[in-house]
């Protein structure tokens, strides 16, 4: 037996978030499995998203704007991922392991960029 549940009326606030969530998700260019191919092992990438989202909450973001989580595809295996805006991204690369050569690199770049614009 089969149930079907209908909505009785249209509740505009959750079409305003649905909107909302898919406008942000337009804006989240980079997946955080695309850093496998930069070296960083999924435990590794894991650790560094976890990182990210909290700096993010205690810094105040809207963390419906940078992190979502979704499902990939990887080695014909469909993986748990996340995907993340511009700033999210950088976010989880300033807190992969600093053993990486990319990481150290990314971390080099920001702190040059930061130096030269005060």
């Amino acid at each position: 037996m089969e149930m079907t549940i209908f909505i009785k009326e249209f509740r505009q606030v959750d079409s305003i978030a649905r909107f909302m969530d898919f406008y942000h998700s337009l804006q989240m260019n980079y997946l955080a499995s695309d850093l496998l191919e930069q070296g960083l092992s999924p435990k590794q990438i894991t650790d560094a998203v976890i990182k990210a989202i909290n700096i993010g909450k205690v810094s105040g973001l809207m963390m419906k704007e940078h992190f979502k989580p979704v499902f990939s595809g990887f080695n014909n295996k469909i993986i748990i991922d996340c995907k993340l805006s511009h700033l999210a991204y950088g976010l989880v690369l300033l807190n992969a392991d600093v053993e990486l050569n990319v990481v150290g690199n990314f971390q080099i770049t920001v702190l040059r960029s930061y130096i030269n614009s005060s």
